[in-house]
């Protein structure tokens, strides 16, 4: 389960690909519009800025923006860069690896033959995402609501 840093990380992303032609994106504009608490908002983006996700500028006409096209910048990155390794156990994890004390032999370790396919999927999925991909997958839910609402009316 992702943590709430990360939803709200993914949803200030997700809101700063729809406006990416616009310029920066002022913190409070951001935190009212998909209403995340402004101070844990800061946070967050400067955690993303620091990593390369995200650029800023201050003053007047200031803000955050992304610092590549959205469809550039993957979950999985996103992902990686709030929560660490995508790796639901330790001894699966590309980036993190460590051996799991209790586990005899990990050659033959059923919960890790698992936990590696899981972390293979997850990451297949994830890294194969990017902004762009959920702009389209965001615009093509709308477009199927409203054909249900104009089937009801």
């Amino acid at each position: 389960m992702i943590s709430k840093k990360t939803k709200y990380g993914l949803k200030a992303l997700i809101y700063l690909a729809q406006k990416y032609d616009r310029g920066p994106i002022l913190i409070a504009d951001l935190a009212r519009d998909e209403r995340i608490p402004k101070k844990f908002l800061e946070n967050i983006l400067l955690n993303l800025k620091n990593c390369g996700i995200l650029q800023s500028r201050k003053g007047r006409g200031g803000g955050y923006y992304l610092g590549r096209p959205p469809h550039k910048i993957t979950f999985g990155q996103a992902i990686r860069i709030m929560e660490g390794p995508l790796a639901p156990v330790p001894c699966v994890s590309e980036m993190a690896y460590a051996r799991c004390t209790e586990c005899g032999n990990e050659a033959t370790c059923g919960i890790r033959l698992v936990m590696k396919d899981v972390r293979d999927e997850m990451a297949r999925i994830l890294d194969g995402t990017t902004l762009a991909d959920v702009l389209k997958k965001v615009e093509e839910a709308g477009a199927r609501q409203e054909d249900v609402l104009d089937f009801c009316i």
